[in-house]
């Protein structure tokens, strides 16, 4: 965990490269150490039916939600949001375009008692660590 999604406006994929944006806030993510790699996905989706505001065709939107299990405290949740955010924006900054961003980030704490989880990939990556001794 987390678990995090980018919502988009589609225009946004006009001016931007989604998949380093992705990239971005994946290795974000991971710097601040709230989770271990093999715990970590991060994925985008765009949005083509959308409105923002007056809806003029420079207005834009990025909302990324981070589902994580419970038991962080408010000050480590505000501090990974931060790293995340600041990343991404400043990732966008990068590459000129006429678009005004209305950007968003949140975190949904999972229930425990309510979710299944079965990851395989940590099994593999733990047998690729065990290859490389």
């Amino acid at each position: 965990m987390p678990h995090i999604t980018i919502e988009y406006s589609a225009n946004v994929g006009e001016y931007h490269d989604i998949g380093r944006l992705v990239d971005v806030v994946h290795a974000a993510a991971l710097d601040d150490g709230l989770a271990p790699l093999d715990g970590l996905r991060t994925r985008a989706v765009s949005r083509d039916h959308y409105r923002v505001a007056d809806g003029q065709p420079d207005h834009a939107f990025i909302a990324i939600a981070a589902r994580i299990g419970p038991g962080r405290d408010l000050e480590t949740k505000q501090t990974f949001i931060r790293r995340v955010l600041d990343a991404a924006e400043h990732h966008l900054e990068q590459t000129p375009s006429p678009l005004s961003v209305a950007w968003s980030i949140e975190i949904i704490e999972i229930d425990a008692a309510t979710r299944l989880n079965r990851n395989h990939v940590r099994t593999r990556m733990q047998g690729h660590q065990e290859d490389d001794r």
